[in-house]
Protein backbone atom coordinates (compact mmCIF):
# COMPACT_ATOMS: atom_id res chain seq x y z
CA UNK A 1 0.00 0.00 0.00
CA UNK A 2 1.14 3.57 -0.63
CA UNK A 3 1.86 6.28 2.24
CA UNK A 4 -1.00 8.37 0.95
CA UNK A 5 -3.36 4.99 1.17
CA UNK A 6 -5.79 5.81 4.58
CA UNK A 7 -5.62 3.49 7.84
CA UNK A 8 -8.78 2.02 8.49
CA UNK A 9 -8.22 0.03 11.87
CA UNK A 10 -5.67 1.44 13.51
CA UNK A 11 -4.85 -0.36 16.89
CA UNK A 12 -2.80 1.36 18.97
CA UNK A 13 -1.02 0.46 22.80
CA UNK A 14 -3.86 -2.05 23.40
CA UNK A 15 -3.53 -3.91 26.54
CA UNK A 16 -6.60 -6.63 27.29
CA UNK A 17 -7.63 -9.48 29.26
CA UNK A 18 -9.68 -11.53 31.34
CA UNK A 19 -10.11 -11.88 35.06
CA UNK A 20 -7.31 -9.02 36.05
CA UNK A 21 -4.40 -10.82 34.26
CA UNK A 22 -3.43 -9.12 30.48
CA UNK A 23 -3.42 -11.13 27.75
CA UNK A 24 -1.64 -8.35 25.63
CA UNK A 25 0.66 -6.26 26.68
CA UNK A 26 0.78 -3.15 24.72
CA UNK A 27 0.04 -4.15 21.10
CA UNK A 28 -0.11 -1.76 18.00
CA UNK A 29 -0.79 -2.35 14.36
CA UNK A 30 -2.67 -0.86 11.86
CA UNK A 31 -4.95 -2.07 8.42
CA UNK A 32 -5.16 0.09 5.78
CA UNK A 33 -7.99 1.00 3.28
CA UNK A 34 -8.00 -2.52 1.27
CA UNK A 35 -5.51 -4.21 2.47
CA UNK A 36 -4.83 -8.05 3.67
CA UNK A 37 -3.06 -8.39 7.19
CA UNK A 38 -2.28 -11.62 9.18
CA UNK A 39 -1.27 -11.89 12.11
CA UNK A 40 0.44 -15.04 12.90
CA UNK A 41 2.31 -16.76 16.01
CA UNK A 42 1.86 -19.47 18.73
CA UNK A 43 -1.54 -20.55 19.99
CA UNK A 44 -0.82 -19.07 23.34
CA UNK A 45 0.50 -15.69 21.90
CA UNK A 46 -2.78 -13.88 22.16
CA UNK A 47 -4.20 -13.73 18.52
CA UNK A 48 -8.04 -14.27 19.03
CA UNK A 49 -7.56 -12.09 22.51
CA UNK A 50 -6.51 -9.15 19.72
CA UNK A 51 -9.57 -10.14 17.20
CA UNK A 52 -12.05 -9.74 20.59
CA UNK A 53 -10.64 -6.62 21.99
CA UNK A 54 -11.23 -4.88 18.36
CA UNK A 55 -14.78 -6.45 17.93
CA UNK A 56 -15.43 -5.32 21.88
CA UNK A 57 -16.04 -8.63 23.28
CA UNK A 58 -12.82 -8.70 25.89
CA UNK A 59 -14.18 -7.36 29.35
CA UNK A 60 -10.89 -5.65 30.31
CA UNK A 61 -9.06 -3.04 27.66
CA UNK A 62 -7.20 -0.16 27.36
CA UNK A 63 -5.52 1.49 24.99
CA UNK A 64 -6.48 3.28 21.70
CA UNK A 65 -8.90 1.94 18.94
CA UNK A 66 -9.76 3.40 15.84
CA UNK A 67 -12.11 2.35 12.77
CA UNK A 68 -12.06 4.97 9.91
CA UNK A 69 -11.07 7.81 13.51
CA UNK A 70 -14.17 6.32 14.92
CA UNK A 71 -13.34 5.59 18.60
CA UNK A 72 -14.38 1.87 18.79
CA UNK A 73 -13.25 1.58 22.82
CA UNK A 74 -16.05 3.78 23.65
CA UNK A 75 -18.82 0.90 21.51
CA UNK A 76 -20.77 -1.61 22.73
CA UNK A 77 -20.23 -5.07 20.94
CA UNK A 78 -23.77 -4.91 18.87
CA UNK A 79 -22.28 -1.87 17.54
CA UNK A 80 -19.20 -3.25 15.62
CA UNK A 81 -21.31 -4.80 12.50
CA UNK A 82 -22.93 -1.90 12.11
CA UNK A 83 -19.15 -0.02 10.79
CA UNK A 84 -19.16 -2.68 8.28
CA UNK A 85 -16.87 -4.86 10.68
CA UNK A 86 -17.46 -8.58 10.70
CA UNK A 87 -16.06 -10.89 12.89
CA UNK A 88 -15.64 -14.69 11.90
CA UNK A 89 -14.58 -16.15 15.15
CA UNK A 90 -13.02 -19.86 15.55
CA UNK A 91 -15.09 -22.36 14.93
CA UNK A 92 -17.78 -22.31 12.59
CA UNK A 93 -20.53 -20.76 14.23
CA UNK A 94 -24.03 -21.77 12.81
CA UNK A 95 -27.47 -21.56 13.32
CA UNK A 96 -27.97 -25.73 13.11
CA UNK A 97 -31.25 -25.85 13.06
CA UNK A 98 -31.58 -22.83 10.68
CA UNK A 99 -31.15 -23.35 6.64
CA UNK A 100 -28.11 -22.40 4.86
CA UNK A 101 -30.42 -19.44 3.10
CA UNK A 102 -31.19 -18.48 7.35
CA UNK A 103 -28.36 -18.66 8.59
CA UNK A 104 -26.75 -16.11 5.71
CA UNK A 105 -29.97 -13.91 5.81
CA UNK A 106 -29.18 -13.76 10.13
CA UNK A 107 -25.40 -11.56 8.32
CA UNK A 108 -28.55 -9.01 6.94
CA UNK A 109 -30.12 -8.17 10.47
CA UNK A 110 -28.30 -4.69 10.24
CA UNK A 111 -29.77 -3.71 6.43
CA UNK A 112 -33.50 -3.85 7.80
CA UNK A 113 -35.66 -3.21 4.75
CA UNK A 114 -32.48 -2.52 2.55
CA UNK A 115 -33.45 -5.00 -0.48
CA UNK A 116 -29.68 -4.73 -1.21
CA UNK A 117 -29.59 -7.77 1.05
CA UNK A 118 -30.26 -9.33 -2.31
CA UNK A 119 -28.05 -8.53 -4.07
CA UNK A 120 -25.48 -9.69 -1.21
CA UNK A 121 -26.72 -13.01 -1.32
CA UNK A 122 -26.52 -13.33 -4.93
CA UNK A 123 -22.97 -12.58 -4.40
CA UNK A 124 -22.42 -15.36 -1.74
CA UNK A 125 -23.72 -17.84 -3.96
CA UNK A 126 -21.79 -17.10 -6.69
CA UNK A 127 -18.89 -17.14 -4.26
CA UNK A 128 -19.56 -20.44 -3.39
CA UNK A 129 -21.76 -22.33 -5.49
CA UNK A 130 -22.44 -25.17 -3.06
CA UNK A 131 -24.56 -23.16 -0.54
CA UNK A 132 -26.60 -22.40 -3.59
CA UNK A 133 -27.51 -25.90 -3.89
CA UNK A 134 -27.68 -26.24 -0.39
CA UNK A 135 -29.60 -23.11 0.37
CA UNK A 136 -32.97 -25.10 2.12
CA UNK A 137 -30.82 -27.49 3.87
CA UNK A 138 -30.12 -28.04 7.70
CA UNK A 139 -26.64 -25.64 8.47
CA UNK A 140 -26.40 -28.16 10.87
CA UNK A 141 -26.15 -31.24 8.47
CA UNK A 142 -23.30 -29.44 6.35
CA UNK A 143 -19.49 -30.33 6.43
CA UNK A 144 -16.89 -28.73 8.29
CA UNK A 145 -15.50 -26.87 5.08
CA UNK A 146 -19.57 -26.46 4.03
CA UNK A 147 -19.73 -24.43 7.38
CA UNK A 148 -17.36 -22.40 6.94
CA UNK A 149 -18.49 -20.69 3.71
CA UNK A 150 -21.50 -20.54 5.50
CA UNK A 151 -19.53 -18.18 8.15
CA UNK A 152 -18.08 -16.35 5.16
CA UNK A 153 -20.62 -16.18 3.13
CA UNK A 154 -23.09 -14.30 6.51
CA UNK A 155 -20.33 -11.93 6.86
CA UNK A 156 -20.27 -10.69 3.19
CA UNK A 157 -24.13 -9.85 4.12
CA UNK A 158 -23.17 -6.92 6.01
CA UNK A 159 -21.63 -3.65 4.53
CA UNK A 160 -18.58 -4.94 4.66
CA UNK A 161 -15.45 -2.81 4.90
CA UNK A 162 -13.57 -4.80 7.10
CA UNK A 163 -13.77 -8.87 7.77
CA UNK A 164 -11.72 -10.13 10.98
CA UNK A 165 -10.96 -13.66 10.54
CA UNK A 166 -9.87 -16.34 13.49
CA UNK A 167 -8.61 -19.37 12.17
CA UNK A 168 -10.64 -20.03 9.05
CA UNK A 169 -8.53 -23.18 8.25
CA UNK A 170 -8.87 -24.59 11.59
CA UNK A 171 -9.59 -28.32 11.32
CA UNK A 172 -10.47 -28.43 7.39
CA UNK A 173 -9.15 -30.93 4.87
CA UNK A 174 -6.84 -29.90 2.41
CA UNK A 175 -8.42 -29.54 -0.49
CA UNK A 176 -11.03 -27.25 1.80
CA UNK A 177 -8.03 -24.98 2.61
CA UNK A 178 -7.19 -24.35 -0.99
CA UNK A 179 -11.36 -23.50 -1.31
CA UNK A 180 -11.06 -21.10 1.96
CA UNK A 181 -8.13 -19.30 0.77
CA UNK A 182 -9.48 -19.33 -2.95
CA UNK A 183 -12.26 -17.24 -1.37
CA UNK A 184 -10.81 -14.93 0.86
CA UNK A 185 -8.65 -14.04 -2.72
CA UNK A 186 -11.44 -12.94 -4.35
CA UNK A 187 -13.49 -10.75 -0.96
CA UNK A 188 -10.44 -8.72 -0.95
CA UNK A 189 -10.19 -8.46 -4.61
CA UNK A 190 -13.90 -7.00 -4.50
CA UNK A 191 -12.50 -4.40 -1.95
CA UNK A 192 -12.85 -5.55 1.16
CA UNK A 193 -9.76 -5.03 3.68
CA UNK A 194 -9.21 -7.97 5.77
CA UNK A 195 -7.29 -9.00 9.16
CA UNK A 196 -6.94 -12.40 9.42
CA UNK A 197 -5.26 -14.78 12.39
CA UNK A 198 -4.08 -18.07 11.15
CA UNK A 199 -1.92 -20.60 12.90
CA UNK A 200 -1.55 -22.10 9.55
CA UNK A 201 1.25 -19.72 8.44
CA UNK A 202 1.47 -20.78 5.03
CA UNK A 203 -2.17 -20.26 4.28
CA UNK A 204 -1.65 -16.51 6.02
CA UNK A 205 1.36 -15.36 4.51
CA UNK A 206 0.18 -16.51 0.73
CA UNK A 207 -2.58 -14.30 0.77
CA UNK A 208 -1.83 -11.58 2.68
CA UNK A 209 0.26 -8.50 1.78
CA UNK A 210 2.00 -8.01 5.13
CA UNK A 211 1.67 -9.26 8.49
CA UNK A 212 2.55 -9.36 12.10
CA UNK A 213 4.28 -11.99 14.26
CA UNK A 214 2.68 -12.27 17.89
CA UNK A 215 4.62 -13.89 21.05
CA UNK A 216 3.15 -13.74 24.51
CA UNK A 217 1.12 -10.87 24.29
CA UNK A 218 3.26 -8.81 22.21
CA UNK A 219 4.13 -7.70 18.64
CA UNK A 220 7.63 -8.80 17.84
CA UNK A 221 8.34 -8.38 14.09
CA UNK A 222 6.09 -6.35 11.35
CA UNK A 223 6.91 -6.70 7.45
CA UNK A 224 5.39 -7.72 4.38
CA UNK A 225 4.16 -11.17 4.17
CA UNK A 226 7.13 -12.07 1.89
CA UNK A 227 9.62 -10.77 4.38
CA UNK A 228 8.12 -12.52 7.06
CA UNK A 229 8.10 -16.15 4.84
CA UNK A 230 12.02 -15.85 3.95
CA UNK A 231 13.07 -14.69 7.43
CA UNK A 232 14.99 -17.47 9.20
CA UNK A 233 12.89 -17.31 12.55
CA UNK A 234 9.87 -17.20 11.30
CA UNK A 235 10.08 -20.47 8.90
CA UNK A 236 12.04 -22.44 12.22
CA UNK A 237 9.37 -21.64 14.52
CA UNK A 238 6.37 -21.55 12.09
CA UNK A 239 7.04 -23.29 8.74
CA UNK A 240 8.86 -25.74 10.15
CA UNK A 241 11.60 -25.04 7.25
Amino acid sequence: MSDTTPTLLSVEDVHAGYDGSDVLHGVSLNVNAGEFVCVIGANTAGKSTLLRTISRLVPKSRGRITFDGKDLMSLKAHEIPKLGIAHVPEGRHVFPDMTVEENLLLGAYTLRQDPVYKERLEKAFTLFPRLKERRRQWAGTLSGGEQQMVVLGRAMMLNLRLLILDEPSHGLAPIVVDEVHDALVKIHEAGTSILLVEQNTSLALSVASRGYVLESGEIVLAESAKALHDDPKVREAYLGL
